[in-house]
């Protein structure tokens, strides 16, 4: 038995040693080098970069901590509000509000303890990032209207536009998904709000009689992915499919994404999703779709010269072949996909571009890690 105990603990070392050593891996743009920035997260899921450089990062437990660029983690903010973490639900999407250095406020969304289960839910509040950090002036500006969820589909990536409205995804809840072809609820949804939390008056529904006017587009399944391209300021997003039929979507307000009625894959069960087709008059098709599914996680387009073969590219996060998917956009269209940091062997939950132009990964496991990817030297 002591035998058998020093071995486990010598192979845990050994895995831990691998893990904080650089990797290097091919890509198009030559070999690229992943580096651990910081390690010790549980489930890490969002993070924005602070004018300073340093990370607030979000756990999906219901933490927040703020990272330094050398990896130092702090205690966990206070001021985070209790979230319903079971399965998919907990904290979730973090942003800084574009006049964060003048109004230090920021968003983030988590699934809120509702009715015995939780529902998607999106905060405002200021962030102190001094000595002991925290949040304060926490105000919740959003709620997902309709049924709670036991624990999946919560959706929640956040994204800002020019203009300061403030764009937010919802799941279907897994249960509930013939929700999302209905506008009297917000499951399935994009919705579309103020920085107050207000439905701006220019949202395609606000005037339609039943329909909630915070929704920007419906039919949609798990969307968790959400970016703005920065050439055109396009709305794009990524969601989940069941077996197969994950989508790359551009956002279209008033626009209809089809789940459940279409889809590129089938039920759990091999069953037919909705009609059984891919594509149905009426509704938006997908500009990327895979089958099988890879499980695609956070996005994020290449700005800046660091990889200027993939500047204009849209990089994804894959959780369940634990690697990212580089996608060559032209347009509106995706003409080439590229799989990176295949053997990595971590699920990405999380893709930002960092303020020196590297590409920084969340691994989401309960010893997550933040990753840096940049050419090799």
């Amino acid at each position: 038995m002591r035998l058998i105990l020093v071995l486990t603990a010598l192979a845990l070392a050994v895995n831990g040693a691998a893990q904080a050593a650089n990797q290097t891996f091919p890509s198009s743009a030559g070999n690229v080098t992943v580096e651990t920035v910081a390690s010790g997260l549980v489930h890490p899921w969002s993070l924005a970069f602070l004018p300073d450089g340093r990370m607030l990062v979000s756990e999906r437990p219901g933490r927040m901590r703020i990272v330094t660029r050398d990896g130092k983690l702090s205690a966990p903010l206070t001021g985070v509000p209790q979230v319903f973490a079971r399965s998919q639900g907990g904290l979730l999407d973090v942003a800084l509000d574009r006049g964060f250095a003048q109004n230090g406020t920021i968003y983030f969304s988590y699934a809120e303890p509702f009715d015995g289960g939780g529902r998607t839910a999106l905060a405002r509040a200021r962030l102190d990032a001094g000595g002991t950090p925290g949040l304060t002036d926490v105000k919740v500006i959003y709620r997902q209207h309709g049924p709670a969820s036991r624990g999946g589909h919560f959706g929640g990536r956040i994204a800002q536009g020019a203009d300061g409205h403030l764009f937010l995804t919802n799941g279907e809840h897994f249960t509930d998904r013939d929700m999302a072809q209905t506008l009297d609820n917000d499951l399935g949804k994009i919705v579309r709000i103020a920085p107050d939390g207000a439905a701006p008056k220019d949202n395609p529904f606000v005037s339609k009689a039943g329909a909630r006017p915070e929704i920007w587009s419906l039919g949609h399944r798990n969307p968790q992915g959400l970016a703005i391209n920065p050439a055109d300021g396009k709305l794009w997003a990524q969601e989940h499919g069941p077996m197969g039929g994950d989508e790359i979507n551009i956002i279209v307000p008033g626009h209809n994404y089809g789940w459940p009625l279409v889809s590129y894959g089938v039920n759990y069960d091999g069953s037919p999703v909705g009609s059984g087709k891919a594509q149905m008059a009426g509704m938006d098709d997908s500009v990327w779709h895979w089958t099988p599914s890879i499980a695609p996680s956070g996005m994020a387009f290449i700005t800046g010269d660091l990889f200027k073969s993939w500047k204009g590219s849209l990089i994804n996060g894959v959780l369940k072949f634990q690697m990212i998917v580089r996608l060559e956009i032209k347009g509106d269209k995706v003409v080439k996909e590229e799989r990176l940091l295949q053997g990595l062997h971590e699920r990405i939950r999380d893709v930002r571009l960092g303020p020196d132009g590297a590409l920084y990964l969340l691994t989401d496991n309960s010893a997550g890690r933040i990753l840096r990817l940049a050419p090799a030297k």
